[in-house]
Formats: structure tokens, sequence, C-alpha cells
């Protein structure tokens, strides 16, 4: 066996987002979510896994794998848990994550929403209210003014797509209806006709909520390049890898890459960077998604295991966005971690094949670090190279960690 190298500069990451690590998210619009009655969410996130008080550990976790880039996201509810005002000791607690990460020779990949918002942001009508845009940039000013000058990387949104591709994944019908009742019950709970969440999305109002969210990140990026015209900006996209089988008919197929990819690709063609977040591969034929064959092994949503799709999903991406990609989630919701430390290095190799095809990946970071609360799903996915005890908040490395270990300190993978 000889070892394939990737690009010196290519970076290696770990990644995960406040409201799933932090815990006690208590001023954002998913907390609220998750209190009301009937709500959607399968649990509340309660502690989550403790990062708020635990996140030095948990950089220094990357820091022994070998991890060369940390994404975490900033919790825009703790930054600004009343309209206009900012909370100084947040902002210090961000800020001194980027210092640490910084000092433990890794990149700050800092993603300036991650579904999550402020409480009053969602009493407002989240990002169907015409003023959203304008008050996400002034967030993001803050933010570059605290710690803009030491990031590496600057992703202002995490998967806007997402709500149009679970509608194409053919959600149960009582997860739609229980979506409709926790938005009514957050409505009356918080005395507005229309409380809205990021990340759950009633179908009718999917375009709307892209739309205001594609003004958002305009408005975020011109707002970041004007503190600091260097910094690479781009947001960072759901993104399956949908194929053909042999000789079917690709207009299905071409369909979803229509409604669901193409206009945020074509938006990040004014980027320095889109964020690539790959888990499925979804085959198509003439008709629709076909199902996995029998006895296949499949990942929690029920799609196979395939670990080409992240390079299938990176190449497309790259062809019409034509701009660099970050590959800023990618791994396999499974409790079978013998699954996922079989899975990282076939993956890694096939975006190995991209790069040495020409397509510019700057770098690749596995979701997630630990074991983490997976929004309406609770506690029950299991996405983490780190198990967690839910009751002491220990965390342990799984053997897929070191499997990732390995390659990254390797720098390569075997051919």
């Amino acid at each position: 066996m000889t070892d394939r190298s990737f690009p010196t500069d290519f970076l290696w990451g770990v990644a995960h987002a406040g409201h799933q690590v932090e815990g006690d998210n208590s001023n954002s619009d998913t907390w609220f979510a998750e209190h009301v009655t009937p709500t959607v969410f399968k649990e509340p996130s309660g502690k989550a896994v403790n990062n708020w008080e635990l996140w030095r550990d948990d950089v220094g976790l990357a820091r022994d794998l070998g991890m060369t880039a940390y994404r975490f996201s900033v919790e825009w509810a703790r930054v600004e848990p009343e309209e206009g005002v900012f909370d100084e000791a947040a902002l210090d607690h961000y800020e001194a994550i980027v210092d640490e990460v910084l000092a433990q020779g890794m990149a700050p990949v800092v993603t300036f929403n991650h579904f999550t918002s402020p409480h009053w942001f969602a009493q407002r009508g989240s990002w169907l209210d015409p003023k959203a845009p304008e008050l996400f940039a002034r967030y993001c000013e803050r933010l570059m003014d605290r710690f803009g000058d030491r990031i590496a990387y600057a992703v202002t949104l995490n998967e806007p797509n997402l709500p149009h591709v679970l509608a194409w994944f053919g959600l149960p019908a009582f997860v739609r209806d229980l979506e409709r009742q926790t938005l009514v019950a957050a409505g009356e709970a918080a005395g507005v006709e229309r409380y809205r969440l990021a990340n759950v999305v009633v179908p009718e109002e999917i375009e709307a909520m892209e739309a205001g969210l594609a003004a958002g990140h305009r408005a975020a990026r011109t707002a970041i390049k004007a503190k600091r015209a260097d910094l690479p900006v781009g947001l960072s996209l759901a993104i399956m890898d949908d194929v053909v089988v042999d000789g079917a008919d690709p207009s299905v197929r071409d369909r979803k890459r229509t409604e669901c990819y193409q206009p945020w690709l074509e938006l990040a063609q004014d980027d320095d960077f889109v964020g690539v977040q790959n888990y499925e591969r979804v085959p198509f034929d003439s008709e629709g998604i076909v199902e996995p064959a029998e006895g296949a092994d499949v990942n929690v949503m029920g799609t196979e295991v395939e670990p080409r799709s992240l390079a299938g999903a990176v190449t497309y991406a790259h062809e019409v966005a034509q701009v660099p990609v970050l590959v800023t989630e990618h791994g396999m919701g499974t409790p079978d971690d013998t699954l996922r430390a079989a899975f990282i290095e076939p993956a890694l190799a096939g975006l190995l094949d991209t790069v040495e095809a020409g397509v510019p990946v700057l770098g690749y970071c596995h979701w997630s670090l630990l074991d983490n609360f997976e929004w309406i799903f609770g506690y029950a996915y299991q996405y983490g190279l780190h198990e967690v005890d839910r009751e002491t908040f220990a965390r342990t490395p799984k053997p897929s960690a070191d499997v990732y270990a390995t390659i990254a300190r390797a720098h390569a993978v075997q051919a």
C-alpha cells in the first residue's frame, strides 16, 4: 500500500454547532419551540453536552486528533438576547474560543448563524420579516468588531436550503402536521400571529423563507467584507449526491437539483467559497427515488451507506458555483461506529480524487466532534467521533476518531 497525499495547505477539521452542544440556550427560538405543547422536538436540548462550560476541553479534543481547523457557531440568541441589546459577556466567551483555537494551532471556521436565532427574531417572523437581513447584518458587524480579525473563514448561514431538501426526502405526514402544530403553539405562547424558525418550515413558506435567507446572506457578506475585505466568506449548503441509475431519464433528479441547490449555488458564485454538507447518496430512476436494496447498510435517515457521495456532491457544487469548496460537514448518523470507522477513509479517498481532477477543495470538517442534540430527533441519533455520557458529560473517543486522526496526521489516505 502507498500513501496518496492531500495538498499541503488542505485543512483537517471537526465541526459542531452552538445550540446542539452548548446547553441552556434559553433565549433562542429553538429552545422556545422545544418547550411548547405540542412540539415536533422529541425532547428538549437541556444542558446539551455542556460545551458552554467544557468548550476548552472540546478544543483540546480537536487538537489531540491532529486537526488544523475547528468549525463552531456563534449563538445569535446569546450575543443579542433582546433586540438591540448586545451581551458583552457572551462576546467575551466566543472571542475566548477563537483565541484558544488559534493557540492550539487550528484555523477558526466560524458560522454566524446555524439555524437558531433569538426568540425576539422569531416573534418578528424570522426570515419572513423584511427587516431580517438588516438585523442579521448588524449582528454580524458586532462579531466582526470583536474577533473578525482573527478568524479564518466566515460561514454566514448553515444549510438555508435544508427544508427544501427535506421536502423532497418525503418526511412522514405526521411530522409535517406536528411541525405546523408546533408553530401554532409557539405563536400562541409568544403572543404573536406568526412565530417562525429557520429549521421548522411549512411547505407553503419555503420559498419566502429562502428569499429572506438569501437576502440575509448577501447583507451579511457585505457587512463582513466592509470590516475585513480579505476574509473568505461563504455559506454552507445541504447537498445530497443525487445520481441517476443506468438507463433512467434524469428529469426528476434534475428537477430536484434545480429546486434545492441551483439557486443557492448560483448565489455562491459571488462568494469566496461554498460550504458543502453531505451525508447521503440518493439514486433516482425515471419515476423518483430508488429505495435501498434489502439488507444494505443504511444510516439513520434510511439511505444506503455510500462513501462516494461526498465526491459526487463536491464535484457538482463546484461545477455550478465555480468557487472553491470547503467541506463544512460530512459524516454518518449511526449507532454503529464500525460503519463510521470503515466509511471515513474511502470517502476521503474519493474526495482526493476530485482534488486531483482539479476541483479546488480547501479542507474537510467531520460532523461531528461529539454526539450531540440532533434537533427534532433529540439525542436519539449519533454522529460523533466521541461518545458523551448524558449524566456526567464525559467524552470518550470512538474507534472512528482514531481512524480520522490517523488520516489527518498523515495528511494522506492509502491507495
